[in-house]
């Protein structure tokens, strides 16, 4: 899976309520939630994204409560992934869960700026900062969870007959 887009540059410690606030919290609407994306930090920041876009932070993103209604708004919005020096440990499950590729990548995070066009190869794990002429090296997922996000989440990938050599596997045993 390759990504193509501008970089979005948040700090450390983005919350999930910073992420869509809780006063968005009475729908599951990819597409509502995608519209509040982010939006207590930058009012019009959901307007200005394009297809291919990733967000870029520091340390500990998506911390704060576990809903699963932050990387569904990210996602929403038409974010295609999120480039971060670490994740929250639950961030990080759900979003994996709901198909959105985040990626840990500490010189990345430090070194990309909002602007930055940037190139992500998700399946070998590198990330092309095209503006600055640059390359990070980033850790794959796992098989499994590599064909949880191309299948656009979990439920997507259990419903998915074809979808899995490891569910192959499983039934022979």
């Amino acid at each position: 899976m390759k990504l193509k887009g501008n970089a979005w540059k948040f700090g450390d410690n983005i919350n999930t309520d910073e992420i869509v606030a809780a006063r968005y919290l009475n729908t599951f609407d990819a597409k509502e939630l995608g519209s509040h994306c982010m939006e207590d930090i930058d009012a019009k920041f959901s307007k200005k994204i394009s297809k291919g876009d990733c967000i870029v932070a520091r340390k500990n993103f998506g911390c704060g409560s576990s809903r699963e209604h932050a990387p569904i708004a990210i996602k929403g919005c038409g974010i295609s992934c999120v480039i971060a020096e670490s994740f929250a440990r639950i961030f990080y499950r759900n979003a994996i869960n709901i198909g959105l590729p985040i990626l840990v990548s500490k010189a990345a995070a430090r070194d990309m700026k909002t602007g930055d066009k940037i190139e992500v190869d998700v399946n070998k794990g590198v990330i092309y900062n095209l503006t600055r002429k640059k390359e990070y090296k980033t850790d794959k997922f796992a098989d499994f969870m590599q064909e949880i996000v191309n299948n656009g989440g979990l439920l997507n990938w259990i419903k998915n007959p074809k979808g899995s050599a490891n569910k192959a596997k499983r039934k022979k045993k």
